[in-house]
């Protein structure tokens, strides 16, 4: 997804199987578009649900705007 010059990315995590590897749960994570940077992890990943990563997601995003 992508909102207001923030890119964001939720992806699932095992410890074992394809893809990442790490603690189980949904890691989400950031990056500013306009910046040629590497993503940075959404604090608290990784979350239970997706829906709980979502949330987490869009209030990282509110507090990046007022920040900005």
């Amino acid at each position: 997804a992508s909102s207001d010059d923030y890119s964001f990315v939720i992806s699932n995590e095992s410890q074992t199987g394809p893809g990442l590897h790490g603690e189980p749960g949904f890691v989400a994570s950031y990056r500013p578009d306009f910046l040629n940077m590497p993503a940075a992890q959404v604090s608290g990943s990784p979350f239970s649900t997706f829906a709980e990563a979502e949330r987490a997601c869009n209030a990282f995003l509110g507090r990046l705007i007022i920040k900005g």
